[in-house]
């Protein structure tokens, strides 16, 4: 348990939450920037679209998007285990602790639908 009796110990944790939110975001962006860059080289190669196969990039940008998902799911793990410690003095009164939860897990749900999106795509 924390001792400290300050509001800024629980900004701070708020703070790292949403600073791996960022995280997990620029991953899920470089992923899809990935997966979207070897779409394009193939359209440049000029090859027939009979039976096209994903590459490499394919699965190294979906591979990205899952480590953001991923990286948002734990972020809010470690958050509410950090908020567990806290007292009530350290949190504002009627500061709401579940926006940052909120957030990182919205965009867990937008991850799964993204990949879920290109996943369907490669099928299709």
């Amino acid at each position: 348990m924390s001792a400290l009796n300050d509001p800024r110990v629980f900004f701070a944790a708020e703070r790292t939450l949403l600073a791996w939110n960022r995280t997990a975001l620029a991953l899920m962006t470089f992923g899809f920037m990935i997966e979207r860059f070897g779409l394009f080289m193939h359209e440049l190669s000029h090859q027939p679209d009979a039976g096209m196969q994903r590459s490499l990039s394919f699965w190294i940008g979906l591979a990205f998007i899952g480590l953001g998902v991923l990286l948002c799911a734990s972020a809010i793990t470690q958050y509410r285990r950090v908020l567990r410690t806290l007292r009530a003095v350290e949190i504002p009164r009627g500061y709401s602790t579940r926006l940052g939860i909120w957030v990182n897990g919205v965009v867990i749900f937008l991850g799964i639908m993204l990949m879920t999106y290109l996943l369907r795509g490669a099928v299709a």
